[in-house]
């Protein structure tokens, strides 16, 4: 099932993706207006939720919003693609020896279509495609091997990056949550619907040009493995994201950083795309 959130008439609800049209979820008991609640009731929602018949949009007639509006964590792993590691190391980047994890602060969520914005302040404004990890069980010590168990789904990530800012601290977090920068979407693709998250294909182009493209086998850390080591530390909740890792092709490895007016397309197969175009900050 790919769950979506958006806007029509004005009001904003949830929906499911059939085909090319939005089949409105808000007659299903036990749906409200949060993403991290429908999660936590999804075992016993899902029967409704599939066999719901109400009433359809066309895709192009609605404006998708982000699909997780109330996460209480969003999580982001460094580095941890072998290729993006190595292109770091040949900048003078030191390698981690262990998971290297910082906040993007929920405040940064933008929708899979809308327009991340250029601060003023900022001057090495970068894209990350990313596989996004949605938590739809609430777990602690996590094994690896079970790690799967407390999956929801998966969504589209560009970690949007301002260099600058991001190695003015050694946590990351403020260079990672500027206003707009976490574009996410376009909808939560549940975990049954991919059989294997490790063999996705992602691309990211700049204005049809193509900077990133990888299978998500080339993580140093699987996402299971992820699951383990954060869940050692904080319980996770429903709704969690977790961004796990950008590819080689960065802006900041080429020089090629972002611009107002361009506009980034980040693609995962089975997942669909997010689309955002970069606007100076008035």
């Amino acid at each position: 099932m790919r769950i979506a959130r958006f806007t029509e008439g004005g009001i904003t609800r949830f929906g499911k993706i059939v085909d090319s049209k939005v089949v409105d979820l808000s007659g299903v008991d036990g749906v409200g207006g949060s993403m991290r609640q429908l999660l936590e009731n999804l075992p016993k929602l899902r029967t409704n939720l599939e066999a719901a018949r109400g009433p359809a949009y066309a895709l192009q007639s609605i404006k998708f919003e982000a699909p997780i509006n109330d996460p209480q964590k969003f999580l982001a792993i460094g580095m941890n693609y072998k290729a993006h590691a190595e292109e770091a190391r040949a900048a003078g980047i030191p390698i981690p020896t262990s998971q290297l994890w910082f906040n993007k602060q929920v405040s940064c969520l933008n929708g899979p279509y809308d327009p991340i914005e250029l601060p003023k302040v900022v001057e090495k404004l970068d894209y990350e495609i990313e596989l996004g990890v949605v938590i739809g069980q609430r777990c602690r010590r996590m094994k690896a091997a079970e790690a799967r168990s407390v999956i929801a789904g998966y969504l589209v990530v560009n970690d949007v990056s301002a260099r600058d800012w991001q190695h003015r601290s050694p946590t990351f977090t403020l260079g990672k949550s500027f206003d707009t920068h976490g574009p996410i979407g376009p909808w939560l693709t549940t975990d049954d619907e991919v059989p294997d998250p490790l063999a996705l294909e992602m691309s990211l182009t700049v204005n049809g040009q193509e900077r990133q493209r990888m299978i998500t086998n080339d993580m140093i850390y699987s996402i299971y493995d992820q699951i383990e080591y954060l869940s050692t530390v904080m319980t996770l909740e429903p709704g969690d994201i977790l961004a796990t890792g950008t590819p080689a092709g960065v802006g900041a490895a080429s020089g090629r950083l972002l611009q107002a007016g361009d506009v980034v397309r980040a693609q995962i197969e089975r997942l669909g795309y997010i689309e955002n175009r970069v606007v100076a900050e008035i």
